[in-house]
């Protein structure tokens, strides 16, 4: 049995945890084809439209206890316009905005935006662009969708795949290290899983505010590009409702990119299909694994191990590795004349 740790020793190497972040609150997608992703992802995928104000749609997913989850906004180009975290408290807001304005990374105040109150707005050390804000509205569901039980956000929509709620995001990043220790540092989130190659470079990391095993990954760019968006992420209840979710994607014509399979890093089971403005969106029985320690250790993949593939299933399909938005120029092999896109990949990332 290994033996305990005296007092002053646990002193001397616990950090003592930053919990200024409540949870991942809501993604902004850019699309060009606006009326098509709201048609996708309240036919298709279950949400429901809580809002519109100027060129912005606001959906939520039927367990979000916010008003919405997800803002689609009319762009040329799809990218990701920007992720938001909640604070625990207005104090909370206060600290990690000093902290962000230290880094230099700080844009400012962002207010008069549908559904939450003032919010602070910074680039990672990538170059996307995030959001932490504390005043929230709590969605109020309308007669028509009151649920039968009050600690329900909203009743079950019982549409397409239903999706329960917002679960994660995945951005591509340059300089993996780095924005690591952006959000550990200046945001308190914690590392459960990460992958290192073997010349020590770190191409993957998946980070926590909370009990769930990650809110957010971050995985290695490939080409050198900064500032690109890999995929957002729907919880549903069971590996079941994966499974139906694919009947659904194959009766409505959308197209799937791999799966459903499990993941090895974290365990998910997923599945991955494209949304009509071009953005990767997973399915995934998500929220199975939990991290309660909180001296939890981080789990360190190794280049060899990640390149056996996932869990189970198909071996990762290449365009999984590369493709992102936006999209990538034509010199690093993005849309040709024609419309293709050359997406071979490095075969590393989860």
């Amino acid at each position: 049995m290994r033996p305990l740790r005296s007092r002053a020793r646990w002193e001397d190497d616990v950090r003592e945890p930053v919990l200024d972040v409540a949870h991942l609150g809501h993604i902004e997608l850019l699309t060009p084809k606006l009326e098509e992703s709201r048609a996708f992802f309240v036919d298709v995928l279950g949400m429901t439209e809580s809002g519109r104000r100027g060129g912005s749609v606001y959906l939520r997913a039927w367990d979000d206890y916010e008003r919405y989850s997800l803002q689609l906004t009319a762009a040329t180009v799809p990218a990701l316009g920007h992720a938001a975290f909640r604070a625990r408290s207005p104090q909370a807001l206060a600290r990690r905005v000093e902290a962000i304005e230290r880094t230099g990374l700080g844009i400012g105040w962002h207010e008069g935006e549908l559904g939450h109150g003032p919010a602070y707005r910074f680039h990672d050390p990538d170059g996307h662009t995030i959001e932490i804000y504390y005043e929230t509205e709590w969605y109020e569901a309308p007669e028509a969708l009151r649920p039968a039980l009050k600690n329900q956000a909203q009743r079950h929509p019982a549409r397409g795949v239903g999706v329960r709620r917002l679960d994660h995001f995945n951005c591509l990043a340059v300089d993996i290290a780095a924005n690591r220790r952006f959000f550990e540092d200046n945001l308190g989130f914690r590392l459960t899983e990460q992958i290192v190659l073997d010349s020590g470079v770190e191409a993957g990391m998946w980070l926590t505010a909370t009990n769930k095993s990650y809110d957010f990954a971050y995985t290695r760019e490939a080409h050198g590009i900064r500032g690109r968006f890999h995929h957002v992420t729907y919880a549903l209840d069971s590996r079941e409702a994966v499974l139906q979710a694919a009947d659904v994607f194959l009766e409505a014509g959308v197209p799937i990119e791999t799966g459903p399979h499990k993941h090895a890093v974290q365990q998910t089971f997923f599945l991955y299909v494209f949304e009509p403005g071009g953005h990767r969106v997973e399915v995934a029985n998500a929220g199975a694994r939990l991290v309660l320690a909180p001296d939890w250790k981080p789990i360190r993949w190794t280049e060899a191990e990640r390149r056996k593939g996932q869990a189970w299933g198909l071996k990762t399909i290449d365009t999984f590795h590369t493709h992102g938005t936006p999209p990538l120029p034509r010199e690093h092999g993005g849309p040709a004349d024609d419309g293709s896109e050359d997406l071979a990949g490095d075969g590393i990332a989860s």
